[in-house]
């Protein structure tokens, strides 16, 4: 016989709910979306002043023309071109990072792939405006679409730089939509946790989530697709990229290596940017328990890998030239050690090469100001290493009756700065409005954990 139910106090049934518990989880990661910081809102003033500033500059190159940047006879790419290489590289590293490692089942990604997934896309909204700068003409940027005119205008498939336009679109939409699809169940968690209009936003973009188990079934197939899609699509446009020198005869461009040394050039970058942007925002969210020393130790060995290969692509480059026997391509390398830019080409080794040999040392893998300054120092080496190979080579060519020096103007340097500027505005913002660290990835760990002990 089934025994009745407990009797409950008319008082009792009077009381209300009790209050929804979140989960630690939730509340530490959603915590940035939630509350102002002093530091966020004090970077990101500097952040759009610096925007407003480059567009002003860009305005006044605009009204005057391409006279004001700092080109001369026969160099005609400059840091304008110099940076897009830059940021296309670090755009490439992120989703690399990201995809490659969730192939290879490597959980402590879990942490830092958010991230790197928003760095990408941000550098790469960054590298797509370089182009359009260096034309001049912002309004003639439809030229280097082939589409069917009334003056019988088309392109040349036959040039690198049309590559590049296919290519880094291509990567760009790729991008989009992996960085997009892995958000949507965070999305979804930020949206069972808002009010007024921000409910609303979360609400389309979390395009009906759930999390059923064929939603969750579904999410992981894409995300597995996605993630083998775009490892061969990273390599192969960085690969693209690097054949706009490579492709040509200049003393310096013409090589084979120019492929292998250019992706293994964005991972390592890419690695010393995710550093730079995440140490950081661990710092002033508080986020210490999900990006821990095991992501930075794993890291820092990733990052002294790279340097290593780096390094090794650099020297290559020199034997190549000296076992060539052109005498041109001796010349343009023995100029880049000695000649009038000596001082980027050993800036690039010494910030590439030599800084990250502290990684060696498993506590400076782990110490935090000084990941934070070697990240910074690879990021300079990686811009002068695009400065030393576009501007060496092309100030140096075949005919030395056409030699010439070029010293980047002031213009150039505020629309270069104005491009860090506009990074980082938008990565700001991204931390303000999205969670920066991928909510269900850490709950899965969490119940590792929890199911296994403590092992990763």
């Amino acid at each position: 016989m089934t025994p009745p139910p407990p009797a409950t106090a008319v008082a009792d049934m009077g009381r209300p709910a009790p209050a929804f518990q979140d989960s630690k989880i939730n509340r530490d990661i959603l915590n940035p979306t939630r509350y102002l910081s002093w530091p966020w809102f004090i970077m990101l003033v500097f952040a759009v002043l610096g925007v407003i500033q480059a567009a002003a500059t860009l305005a006044y190159q605009t009204y005057v023309g391409l006279g004001v940047a700092g080109y001369q006879a026969p160099i005609f790419w400059g840091v304008y071109i110099i940076t897009f290489v830059f940021w296309i590289g670090i755009g490439h590293a992120g989703t690399l990072i990201s995809a490659i490692l969730f192939l290879f089942r490597a959980k402590w990604r879990n942490a830092i792939n958010r991230g790197a997934e928003a760095m990408t896309v941000f550098a790469v909204l960054t590298a797509a405006l370089f182009p359009l700068i260096h034309i001049g003409r912002l309004w003639k940027f439809y030229f280097l679409i082939p589409y069917p005119n009334q003056r019988g205008l088309w392109v040349n498939f036959k040039s690198p730089l049309l590559w590049d336009v296919f290519a880094v679109n291509t990567y760009m939409t790729i991008s989009i939509v992996f960085f997009f699809v892995g958000l949507i169940p965070d999305i979804a968690v930020a949206r069972d946790r808002s009010t007024g209009i921000k409910k609303v936003v979360y609400t389309i973009l979390s395009l009906g989530w759930q999390g059923s188990s064929g939603q969750w079934k579904a999410h992981n197939r894409t995300v597995l697709h996605l993630s083998g899609l775009a490892t061969p699509l990273v390599l192969s446009v960085h690969s693209v990229v690097s054949w706009d020198f490579a492709m040509s005869i200049i003393p310096g461009w013409h090589a084979t290596i120019f492929a292998p040394y250019f992706v293994a050039g964005a991972i390592f970058g890419g690695f010393a940017m995710v550093l730079t942007v995440m140490i950081p925002v661990r710092r002033i969210f508080g986020l210490e328990a999900y990006i821990t020393d095991y992501h930075f130790e794993n890291m820092s060995r990733f990052i002294l890998f790279t340097s290593w290969i780096v390094g090794y692509a650099y020297g290559i480059e020199y034997f190549i030239a000296w076992y060539s026997g052109v005498e041109a391509e001796q010349t343009s390398f023995w100029l880049r050690a000695c000649g009038p830019y000596w001082i980027s080409t050993w800036i690039m080794i010494f910030c590439n090469c030599i800084a990250p040999q502290v990684l060696w040392f498993s506590k400076m893998r782990t110490h935090i100001p000084t990941l934070f300054v070697l990240s910074v120092i690879i990021n300079i080496g990686m811009w002068f290493e695009r400065y030393v190979i576009i501007i060496t080579s092309l100030s140096r060519d075949f005919i030395p009756g056409a030699w010439g020096i070029y010293i980047p103007s002031p213009v150039e340097l505020s629309v270069l700065a104005g491009s860090f500027c506009w990074f980082s505005m938008f990565f700001l913002l991204f931390i303000k409005f999205f969670p920066i660290i991928a909510i269900a990835e850490v709950k899965e760990l969490a119940i590792h954990e929890r199911a296994h002990g403590e092992a990763h």
